[in-house]
């Protein structure tokens, strides 16, 4: 396969595609709209899946696991939710093929073998979890309970995209149950929060933190929260969601506790889930021309060595050094690896890891040896720089400390330097049409006049961002009165 990329100006479509497919994070599958995670951009996903686990377990949360089915009834139980997802279930009716009499080797579907009742494939699993809830829940002394899933989930969706919106894709999905509303809510924000900090400390990815609009929120919630991130092209990307739910689940599961005066109530509740949508993230929001950009906190490899010889006695000479330096590495918990493969040349293998988005590449050679030195290359600025063997670890630590830092100021002064206010409608028309990225307007509240901009300009209020300043000003569709500016953006 050819490694060239496609420019990021010329088509950034195209160089996101290429960059998931030739920096070995993912394939297309036979499934259509499904994808194969490889095992390098699998080995992404674990890395964020083990960090955002300890955060959760650090926040009092247990991992459980739910079914894959859901019985239709039990998804019908809450009407806003089955609507909203109506349109993206699949749904299993039979449980048995058999052969066809007309066509051998061929089988068809057992008719015999119809379900006596439908199931469909979970796209979110609140449905299946709140009816089994109710047999958990007796008291307040079962309360708070805090659960969270690792899983597979499935949305039928239409206009696929590897990572950002596929059939089947991986996430996390906590479900809490508490006794008071505040409880709830104080949950919901906490979560939010844990997100962000994930986002900002571990992708660096810069995040604005916010509410949604009524037509944005998660079905059957009575509010969302969000993180929003600015991609290179100027779209936003909804990074992970937090819903406070109220008490509509408890209410359509007859999920009801016992308090302190022994008086019933039905509970309260929250969900939030990020999923591998987050590796789209990281990929748009921080790689270049020449491949990946990742930062070392969730990198795979964060140091790979090269080796540079003429001869198997330069050859001998480098592996003994390079094995003492790993071992240092590796004792400093820095993830490193040492390609002595000679199927390939060092020019090919700098390229190959530069399209990986490796954070450092040190090359060394029998002269580097004698000099006691090695050639240092960081992937974010391609800057290089003549390192000493000795203490090559902690140096190694304190450069991929500042590669970190750096992608995010790098990032967050991107996301920064396109927000923009916009005062009129052509105002607003124009910005979307240069793709300037964030716009904060003035909108005057109502679900129809946010139906009506979103129709005409492919626009969506992404988040009404938390401690917004009041700001009297008019909607920019209708010139009505509004107390506040959210921020729209053309979005993934």
């Amino acid at each position: 396969m050819s490694k060239e990329i496609t420019s990021r100006a010329n088509d950034y479509s195209q160089w996101y595609n290429d960059l998931i497919l030739k920096g070995g994070l993912a394939d297309y599958s036979a499934v259509r709209g499904c994808m194969v995670i490889k095992p390098y951009g699998y080995a992404i996903w674990e890395n964020m899946r083990d960090e955002l686990d300890k955060m959760f377990k650090e926040t009092g949360h247990e991992n459980a696991y739910f079914p894959l089915f859901v019985p239709k009834s039990l998804f019908e139980a809450e009407e806003k939710n089955a609507e909203g997802f109506a349109k993206e279930c699949a749904i299993v009716t039979h449980y048995r093929l058999k052969a066809d009499p007309d066509n051998k080797g061929k089988l068809i579907v057992d008719p015999e073998a119809k379900l006596e009742e439908e199931l469909v494939v979970r796209p979110t699993s609140e449905a299946i979890i709140w009816n089994t809830y109710k047999g958990w829940i007796q008291s307040y002394r079962d309360l708070p309970l805090l659960i969270n899933q690792w899983a597979n989930v499935v949305r039928w969706e239409m206009r696929t995209r590897l990572f950002l919106r596929t059939a089947e894709f991986l996430w996390q999905e906590g479900h809490t149950a508490h006794a008071t509303r505040q409880e709830a809510v104080d949950e919901t924000v906490q979560m939010l929060n844990v997100y962000a900090t994930f986002a900002e400390d571990f992708m660096a990815m810069p995040v604005i933190k916010g509410i949604k609009s009524a037509n944005e929120r998660f079905a059957g919630a009575e509010d969302t929260y969000c993180i929003e991130a600015l991609m290179q092209d100027g779209k936003a990307l909804q990074a992970g969601t937090s819903h406070f739910l109220g008490q509509n689940f408890a209410k359509a599961f007859d999920v009801k506790f016992a308090d302190k005066e022994n008086k019933l109530d039905y509970v309260w509740a929250t969900s939030w889930g990020v999923s591998t949508r987050l590796i789209g993230a990281l990929v748009m929001a921080h790689s270049d021309d020449q491949g990946l950009i990742l930062p070392p906190k969730l990198a795979p490899i964060q140091v790979v060595i090269v080796p540079i010889f003429k001869g198997e006695e330069q050859k001998q000479l480098i592996d003994e050094k390079v094995k003492v330096l790993q071992q240092q590495l590796k004792m400093a918990g820095i993830k490193v690896k040492y390609d002595d493969n000679d199927n390939n040349r060092p020019g090919w293998k700098f390229a190959e890891y530069e399209m990986k988005g490796v954070p450092v590449r040190i090359a060394i050679g029998a002269r580097d040896i004698a000099n006691n030195v090695v050639e240092v290359a960081r992937r974010d600025t391609k800057e290089k720089v003549s390192m000493s063997i000795d203490g090559l670890a902690e140096n190694i630590i304190e450069l991929l400390n500042n590669i970190q830092k750096s992608i995010y100021d790098k990032a967050k002064n991107f996301r920064d330097a396109h927000i923009t206010n916009a005062n009129t409608w052509d105002e607003f028309m124009q910005l979307l049409d240069e793709k300037t990225g964030f716009i904060a307007a003035h909108w005057d509240g109502t679900p129809a006049t946010e139906d009506k901009i979103k129709a005409l300009s492919k626009a969506t209020i992404r988040c009404i961002p938390l401690n917004n300043k009041t700001e009297e000003g008019k909607c920019i569709l209708t010139g009505n009165a509004s107390g506040q500016r959210v921020l729209f953006a053309r979005a993934y």
